[in-house]
């Protein structure tokens, strides 16, 4: 068997130190860029409809990772608190519960009284408001709050709840595709800690029932 000898060796070495000392700017630039993506910002692809007609299957939504929490890159070690989540917030996941990452809508923050009547909010004693606005699209209005939900006509048992008070440091978080979504109706309460940032606009979609072409009306489109 032959071994290596110790020129062979030390050539090698030179060789890697010399490769890494004329990539190294791009090196930085990966090791900056995955930081990023890890702590500040990154998109995601969505591949259900349980946010319909607010977020479509085949968008690919840009996230606020800093929107709540700074973290440490690579890690979930928390190195400050940067905002609060808010009622109407649209948020990803990472539920130990679900085990696996959803994307939802805030509904009710800790301390709210939250119900639900035949696909009516009840929060803190106010009603929603219902529109109809087309199809299987309504307006919902509720304590300040405004967005588009679809209520399709299939019968679920998850249309309504007693009222329940959201607990310290949970949320409790829906999809806008009421009867099509699975979310704190079968999960529960969603820890604060689970969730990973603000998703705030779609950078672009892929249309998958249209040989995923790119949809022209959702590019660089703003989540509310």
């Amino acid at each position: 068997m032959n071994l290596p000898d110790a020129n062979s060796e030390n050539a090698i070495v030179t060789n890697i130190k010399q490769n890494v000392k004329n990539n190294l700017p791009f090196i930085l630039f990966i090791v900056l860029l995955f930081s990023f993506r890890s702590s500040v910002a990154d998109w995601y692809h969505v591949p259900s409809g349980s946010m319909e007609p607010t977020i479509m299957v085949g968008d690919r939504v840009v996230v606020d990772k800093s929107a709540y929490t700074l973290e440490l890159p690579f890690t979930d070690v928390v190195v400050a608190q940067t905002g609060g989540i808010k009622r109407g917030d649209i948020v990803i996941i990472d539920s130990n519960a679900a085990n696996t990452r959803l994307i939802k809508r805030v509904i009710a923050i800790a301390g709210d009284k939250v119900e639900l009547k035949n696909n009516v909010l009840f929060i803190n004693g106010e009603k929603a408001a219902l529109n109809p606005t087309g199809g299987q699209l309504y307006s919902e209005t509720i304590l300040g709050q405004h967005r588009t939900i679809a209520l399709n006509p299939i019968p679920s048992f998850a249309n309504s709840f007693d009222v329940v008070t959201v607990p310290k440091a949970h949320v409790l978080a829906l999809g806008d595709n009421r009867n099509n979504s699975v979310d704190s109706r079968y999960y529960g309460f969603f820890p604060v800690e689970e969730v990973q940032g603000k998703a705030t606009s779609i950078a672009f979609s892929l249309d998958t029932h249209n040989k995923y072409l790119p949809r022209k009306d959702r590019v660089f489109v703003a989540l509310q």
